[in-house]
């Protein structure tokens, strides 16, 4: 694979990464997607909160979490309660309710600062990855398998790769700043 490629792709994972970390950030809408990142014991072992429950919205500030065996629904709101979400879970027969409340201000301004530094993180990442690809191909030109004029096409090549990803990020952090201040 050559080294333009593999940058990309790397590029790509960590797009990727940070739009996982962006889903569990609290926006003022319930979102199933708020909690799977969530570990519930069960079993004897830590599993997902999906491979246990199913999460559905059933109004906008409500996530009802319905667990497929229904004796782990107080197993699923103490995991809720230790991951410190600020939202109590109220154990609802055979399901668990979440009721979102609204955010105030500091809140909100809290979050979207958790969204920056998750942004800044993906980016630092990314000039992590044009670095060692830049490594990478002067070693290639100073081993003699690639000439000098194809070093600065090269090195161009993954400057553009990086400026590309970052103003995919500023985007995704801005729209997601957008969702986030949203009342």
């Amino acid at each position: 694979m050559d080294i333009e490629t593999q940058t990309k792709k790397s590029m790509q994972d960590a797009i990727r990464y940070l739009k996982d970390e962006l889903k569990n950030l609290r926006t003022s809408r319930a979102n199933p997607s708020l909690l799977d990142s969530l570990q519930v014991e069960v079993y004897g072992a830590l599993m997902r909160l999906k491979d246990v429950a199913n999460v559905t919205v059933p109004e906008p500030r409500q996530l009802l979490i319905t667990p497929f065996d229904q004796n782990n629904a107080s197993a699923i709101a103490k995991a809720i309660e230790q991951a410190n979400m600020g939202i109590m879970p109220i154990v609802d027969a055979n399901a668990v309710r979440l009721n979102i409340p609204p955010m105030d201000e500091s809140t909100r301004k809290e979050i979207v600062k958790q969204c920056k530094r998750k942004a800044e993180d993906a980016k630092v990442s990314i000039r992590q990855i044009r670095r060692e690809s830049n490594d990478k191909a002067r070693k290639a030109k100073d081993n003699g398998d690639i000439p000098e004029d194809l070093l600065k096409k090269k090195e161009k090549s993954i400057q553009e790769l990086t400026d590309t990803f970052c103003k995919e990020i500023d985007q995704l952090a801005s729209q997601k700043e957008k969702e986030i201040l949203e009342i």
